[in-house]
């Protein structure tokens, strides 16, 4: 998050008005994205004051619509978004958007994308790299398109 606060993280997307819209590390499931807070001390949603809950929501829902845009226009098997706020894992407030295909596995398409095998998470076959610049590019122009409002 700090290395987002000087423009050095090489995930971000966007700067969005609550946090920060950030490809993935693991693309599996191509698109992937997650809405960081811009508040490491924000561990859940409700530490937010209602107006800045509404707001990160609103990012929140903002990335999913340019994550579907971008992916439904680069892959016809794209089906839908899943968009999880879980912070079991990492202490602060983050917003996991998950694009989903149709190619994907049936024993797992209808099921949540953490129980996607330990090879899918680790190693370098899905790690994110130059090969998803086009996706960064697509995801970050319909950010744009969206706007604020």
């Amino acid at each position: 998050m700090g290395s987002a606060h000087h423009g050095e993280n090489p995930t971000v997307l966007r700067r969005l008005g609550q946090g920060f819209a950030v490809i993935g590390d693991r693309q599996f499931l191509p698109g992937y994205a997650v809405l960081l807070t811009d508040d490491p001390s924000v561990t859940r949603l409700s530490d937010l004051p209602r107006a800045r809950r509404t707001a990160y929501l609103a990012d929140m829902e903002r990335l999913a619509e340019a994550v579907e845009r971008a992916c439904r226009r680069l892959d016809p098997a794209f089906l839908r978004v899943n968009i999880e706020i879980l912070g079991n894992a990492d202490p602060y407030l983050h917003a996991h958007i998950w694009p989903r295909y149709a190619w994907e596995p049936a024993d797992r398409v209808r099921l949540p994308v953490w129980l996607y095998g330990e090879e899918y998470w680790r190693g370098s076959r899905y790690e994110l790299g130059e090969r998803h610049d086009g996706l960064r590019v697509a995801i970050g122009e319909e950010l744009d398109r969206l706007g604020t409002g």
